[in-house]
């Protein structure tokens, strides 16, 4: 169930955006903890994290679909505080070891090399998989998505 402020902020995203009215959208944080959501989502404000990727696994675990093109998501902070609205602009599948240096750039995090990229995933991938059962590999599957701010 929504809670009244993600409804509200939600309200006044539309009154602001009319032409997304009756548009399905996800009110979630990035990241697995209070502290990573806030931190990715102040990279999202700032403007320097236009991407994120997720584990293919996770999805199919959780009986998620998959996000699409013009997909709506109210980023939330650590408290599950709205943040902005992004709307996202591209999706791709690809393997972690096909992640370049560009999308993990665009992921905003670290020191933004895709050396960084590759630590920081490696280390949160084998955390958030082991829950269903999974290990991180290196071919593992991934679905990547490039998104814009459409309102903060």
């Amino acid at each position: 169930m929504t809670q009244p402020h993600i409804e509200a902020y939600w309200e006044n995203f539309l009154a602001a955006n009319p032409s997304y009215q009756g548009k399905p959208y996800i009110a979630e944080p990035f990241g697995d903890n209070p502290a990573l959501a806030d931190e990715l989502g102040n990279l999202v404000l700032s403007g320097l994290k236009s991407a994120t990727c997720s584990a293919v696994w996770n999805y199919e675990a959780e009986g998620e679909p998959i996000p699409q093109v013009g997909t709506l998501w109210l980023v939330l902070d650590g408290r599950n505080e709205p943040m902005c609205v992004v709307e996202t602009i591209e999706v791709t599948f690809r393997k972690y070891n096909e992640v370049d240096a560009d999308f993990a750039r665009a992921e905003g995090e670290d020191d933004l090399t895709l050396e960084s990229w590759r630590a920081g995933h490696k280390r949160f991938f084998t955390r958030t998989l082991a829950p269903i059962g999974k290990e991180f590999s290196e071919d593992m599957p991934l679905v990547c998505e490039r998104f814009r701010v459409i309102y903060k």
